[in-house]
């Protein structure tokens, strides 16, 4: 394989080649030697190939040239001079091995041609050809091992030029699936969850109707309070908000004030109780804390059958932790059916993802007529790739 050459270095070794090809001819006419006519036809005839050669293949791989070259050595000894070109043709033309045994080849002709010219063998005769030679293999080589390191470097880049974009995409998509599944959860505890329980007011009106209707519009009124906390819910999504609940208050209030929104919507009695000293937690830990809250209270609600649930938060040492008990039911958690959208399900898988997004940890100690035991435990300050594996961490 060719190894590519700038145009303006092509061009500087025609115009060498050009010059001492001139050289040679003008020497000859100025000498007025009885060979002048032949130097003259052997130099028109050399510089015809070198001008085909690029243009014919068949010249371009012909060893015509070289003869020429060799004969006019026999006449001209100023013949000599072309052999430096013809080292840079040779190694940029032919393999490598081939190419230096064909400059080592040159150069011997040369020296050979010139000493029978000056009638003999000095030091000056075989000095000029062979560090012409060597000055060639050095210059070519080092100019072949540049342009590697040149690809090589451009090749590197393209890489990483295409790496970048890779990398860029693969977070563009990542990112984009994240907030997919951000919203999702903040729906599914949020907006789902309320609208479940307006849905089971609004059948309890029915139930109640038309002798109770004292309980019905009650019933009514709850749905109707459910329903602007949805909307509230829905503008915060909008506006990218914290929780109402959570605006300009703490978690505690905000967990209390949701033991008592249930209490007041659902017949089940729902206690809050709070432990060990409070600490400041970021706001997407007490926006986790609360939606876990939520939706276990809410599952509770509809599926649990129970009477009673109690909330605890209890600040410990270097974590915090939010534990949902009730004593309902229960159910077997290695028996929980797929995620489905027409069903539900997703409220347990959405609690792990939350806990799991922010290096917690969340556990679900139920038994089928025994109630369940939620506890979502949270580190109040996790080290950078730090996650937790082990369920019994999140113990209160």
């Amino acid at each position: 394989m060719l190894t590519p050459t700038t145009r303006p270095l092509a061009w500087c070794l025609h115009l060498l080649f050009a010059g001492l090809l001139a050289l040679t001819a003008g020497r000859a006419v100025l000498d007025g030697a009885s060979s002048t006519a032949a130097v003259l036809v052997l130099c028109a005839a050399l510089g015809a190939a070198y001008a085909a050669g690029p243009a014919l293949p068949r010249v371009r791989g012909s060893r015509r040239a070289a003869a020429v070259w060799l004969v006019l050595l026999v006449f001209s000894a100023d013949g000599v001079w072309l052999a430096f070109p013809l080292y840079f043709l040779q190694l940029h033309l032919l393999p490598r091995r081939v190419g230096e045994a064909a400059v080592a080849a040159t150069a011997l002709a040369a020296i050979t041609a010139f000493s029978a010219h000056q009638g003999g063998l000095t030091p000056a005769v075989a000095i000029g050809p062979a560090l012409g030679a060597a000055v060639a293999v050095a210059v070519v080589r080092g100019y072949q091992a540049l342009y590697r390191e040149s690809e090589e470097r451009r090749r590197l880049i393209e890489e990483l030029t295409a790496t970048r974009a890779d990398l860029a995409a693969a977070q563009h998509t990542a990112g984009a699936l994240a907030e997919r599944e951000r919203l999702a959860r903040e729906i599914h505890d949020t907006l789902a969850q309320g609208l479940t329980s307006i849905q089971l007011l609004l059948r309890a009106a029915e139930r109640a109707l038309p002798e109770r209707t004292e309980a019905a519009a009650g019933h009514i009124a709850r749905a109707r309070g459910a329903a602007v906390d949805n909307l509230a819910e829905a503008r915060r999504f909008v506006a990218a908000l914290s929780p109402p609940s959570l605006a300009g208050g703490t978690l505690a209030g905000a967990l209390e004030r949701l033991c008592a929104d249930v209490s007041a919507r659902h017949p089940l009695a729902v206690r809050f109780h709070l432990t060990g000293p409070a600490a400041p937690l970021p706001t997407a830990h007490e926006v986790a804390l609360l939606r876990i809250a939520q939706s276990a209270l809410s599952n509770t609600a509809r599926h649990a059958g129970a009477s009673g649930a109690e909330v605890t938060l209890a600040h410990g040492e270097g974590a915090v932790v939010v534990e949902v008990r009730d004593d309902g039911v229960g159910f077997d958690p290695g028996r929980l059916p797929a995620p489905d959208p027409a069903t539900g399900g997703f409220g347990i898988a959405a609690m792990h993802a939350r806990m799991r997004a922010l290096g917690g940890t969340l556990t679900v100690d139920a038994a089928p007529g025994r109630g369940t035991v939620l506890t979502a435990r949270l580190p109040l300050a996790t080290p950078a790739g730090t996650t937790h594996d082990d369920p019994a961490e999140a113990r209160p």
